[in-house]
């Protein structure tokens, strides 16, 4: 089997467009140079990768495999252009993290900063996932540190507590929901909400609650960051979100959205730092990173 990189990302980004000319165009190919590169993979393997239509192309089970794999080896192979790249520069050390969307934006950067300032030497190169990701990606050898919900599968890992991150309805002055010190995500599902993009951590996560419930949460305006988001709900156009406590508790004031806490036990989120069991064998930066975030 002799697929090179080139081939690699070739076949994700046909996967992830769902056509063959859009892949060939991400990856700077002719069309002609990636239908051929394409049909040289599936002859290779003796199995279809892909299923070919009249409105573009999805993977076969071969190809879902493929792609799997794909990503994984590519990954592999930009974490080792970082650790080869921070040694050329006189770095002696690189640690690599994956981290859900609240760990990312509101609980890293504080004691992120500390350690680096500590550690002149030691790079850092932290990437969001999904808690789910970031646990497959542990298990996987993708990363050394990885920070997600207690509540995804953490089965395998050690982890330690980081910090507690509960999820919180925002709501504008003068909400109906503003006077209300609790409630549960039922309460509000009939509201008009803001969010994030569809393919966020932590939207994710919250749609992934709301089907568990039998919801569907209705979303008018979706905006890139949580900053923006509580930005447009405090301004009153009649919107409501679900976000980290941390990010409303420091936005209140910029934007005077208003928090009312959720009930749901899926809302009282903790994060927890994980790592493979056999941390011991972490190399000594990425030990010393991880007894850092445990002590804060």
């Amino acid at each position: 089997m002799r697929f090179d990189l080139t081939d690699l990302q070739l076949f994700l980004h046909v996967h992830e467009a769902g056509t063959i000319t859009a892949g060939a165009q991400r990856s700077h190919l002719s069309l002609a140079s990636a239908s051929e590169r394409i049909v040289a993979m599936e002859q290779v393997l003796g199995a279809p990768l892909l299923v070919r239509g009249q409105r573009g192309v999805r993977a076969t089970a071969a190809g879902q495999t493929l792609a799997h794999h794909a990503r994984a080896v590519l990954q592999q192979m930009e974490q080792l252009r970082g650790e080869l790249g921070a040694h050329g520069s006189g770095l002696s050390g690189h640690v690599r993290m994956l981290c859900n969307t609240s760990a990312m934006s509101e609980h890293l950067p504080g004691p992120l900063a500390a350690f680096l300032a500590a550690h002149p030497r030691t790079a850092v190169d932290a990437q969001e996932r999904g808690s789910d990701e970031v646990a497959d990606g542990v298990r996987g050898g993708l990363c050394d540190i990885g920070i997600a919900s207690r509540a995804a599968d953490l089965q395998g890992l050690e982890t330690r507590p980081f910090v507690a991150d509960p999820l919180v309805l925002v709501v504008p002055p003068g909400h109906r929901l503003a006077g209300r010190g609790a409630i549960a995500l039922a309460d509000a599902a009939g509201e008009d909400f803001a969010g994030l993009p569809e393919d966020s951590a932590l939207q994710a996560h919250l749609a992934r609650q709301a089907r568990r419930e039998g919801r569907r949460l209705r979303y008018r305006a979706r905006l890139q960051h949580v900053d923006a988001v509580c930005r447009l709900v405090g301004l009153g156009a009649g919107l409501v979100a679900i976000v980290p406590r941390a990010s409303a508790l420091r936005l209140a004031r910029s934007t005077r959205v208003q928090r009312v806490a959720l009930t749901d036990p899926w809302a009282a989120r903790e994060l927890v730092l994980c790592v493979r069991p056999d941390a011991g064998a972490l190399p000594a930066h990425a030990r010393a990173l991880l007894e850092h975030l445990a002590a804060r």
